[in-house]
């Protein structure tokens, strides 16, 4: 049988993905997401893999601040379930520069992907975001004469989407590719409504890992929770969890003002950012906050237990793709109260899995106590996140990526 092994090994297509989401020694969980996904492709063994995720650092002496001179210190290559992941620099220029980075991180790629294509060729190229990712491998793709695909989503979309320089980038991109993805088919739509060719987009929805994200019984969780130094989340009354950074589009004001609401609730916050004072401020100003928690960057390894703990997750985003924090909640147990965005209906398909309701105060206020009056089991609600996962999110890119590369 040695034969068909050397068959096999010459079937396997090498497909080169570039992410500029990805996580570094120096950021461990930036765009975990992407790492999740693309080592759970490498796992299987049937697709040779090179990953790239340039790095930006901005010129000096900005390349001496946080967080980019810890990025100085990150390795030039590493490794991620047998795949190589290689980290090359590319000059950013921080607030101004967004639109033309793509060029940049061509400039900078392009001698090593050139290198590599040189030593054993590739049949693909793959970006994991579409904006600066999908124009950037546009043109590597066309300089090397190769086929190349582009994954949308939700921020690159939403945000790059509405600035005329990146969409008109965006939109040449998408031309040329052979295909895309799209993390719902809400996102779909909002391709195709932006000029990007609708037929050639596949919808690829995310993973999640059910070995973390697993139902705990909510009053252990919360005794839990409570008794962890760095949370000490309280023990009494309805608990509402909100994750993500501490930024306006991810509407953490419009709970704060919902508990006005819902006296017995408590409010916990996970994650840093700007908004932080603002929202402190917003809370003294409205007397809730005895009520209200900032818990900062939650742990990899706590954020399961807060999710089981809490009661609802509320997450009034503005934009959405599938949020990975939807479905987490889910797979813990936790139901959820999110507005009408994104794939929010593709996900909450049953009562047991929470509500949609307005991006306002008092809609957000109702969903809860709607939540809170009914509130489903865990295990009820986690099976809601049964159809996510990495291993299914990997065998749907693998098949793609075979089909895209003729193999």
């Amino acid at each position: 049988g040695g034969g068909n092994a050397g068959a096999q090994a010459v079937s396997k297509p090498r497909v080169l993905s570039l992410s500029t989401l990805f996580p570094t020694p120096a950021r461990p969980g930036f765009g975990k997401f992407v790492e999740y996904s693309l080592g759970a492709v490498a796992r299987r063994g049937d697709i040779d893999l090179t990953v790239v995720n340039p790095i930006g650092v901005p010129p000096w002496p900005l390349s001496r601040r946080e967080p980019y001179r810890t990025h100085d210190s990150a390795p030039q290559q590493g490794e991620l379930q047998g795949a190589t992941v290689h980290y090359p620099r590319f000059t950013l220029v921080p607030r101004f520069g967004g639109d033309s980075n793509a060029g940049r991180i061509v400039r900078a790629v392009m001698p090593l992907v050139q290198k590599l294509h040189a030593e054993r060729p590739f049949d693909l190229i793959d970006a994991q975001f579409f904006f600066p990712d999908g124009p950037a491998v546009a043109e590597i793709a066309k300089r090397l004469d190769l086929p190349w695909s582009i994954k949308a989503r939700g921020a690159d979309i939403h945000f790059w989407g509405r600035r005329p320089a990146p969409l008109a980038q965006m939109r040449a991109a998408a031309q040329g590719a052979a295909g895309m993805l799209a993390v719902s088919e809400a996102l779909k739509d909002d391709m195709a409504a932006l000029g990007l060719p609708g037929e050639r987009i596949t919808v690829h929805y995310t993973g999640i890992d059910h070995a973390r994200f697993t139902p705990l019984p909510r009053t252990q969780a919360r005794i839990l929770v409570s008794a962890v130094p760095e949370l000490g989340v309280w023990v009494k009354g309805p608990l509402v969890v909100v994750t993500g950074a501490l930024i306006e589009r991810k509407g953490q004001k419009l709970v704060i003002e919902a508990l006005r609401h819902l006296p017995d609730v408590h409010l916990a916050l996970a994650g840093s950012g700007p908004d932080e004072a603002v929202l402190r401020a917003l809370a003294a100003q409205l007397g809730v906050e005895e009520r209200v928690q900032f818990l900062g960057q939650v742990s990899h390894d706590l954020l399961p237990q807060l999710l089981s703990a809490a009661n609802v997750l509320a997450l009034p985003s503005a934009s959405e793709g599938i949020a990975n924090a939807w479905i987490e909640a889910l797979a813990c147990g936790t139901p959820l109260v999110i507005p009408d965005i994104g794939g929010a209906r593709e996900v909450l398909r049953d009562p047991s899995a929470g509500r949609i309701v307005e991006r306002t105060p008092q809609a957000i206020a109702a969903g809860i106590a709607e939540v809170l009056a009914n509130q489903p089991d865990e295990e009820t609600v986690a099976v809601n996140s049964q159809r996510f996962s990495w291993e299914r999110n990997a065998e749907e890119l693998a098949a793609y990526w075979r089909r895209l590369a003729g193999k």
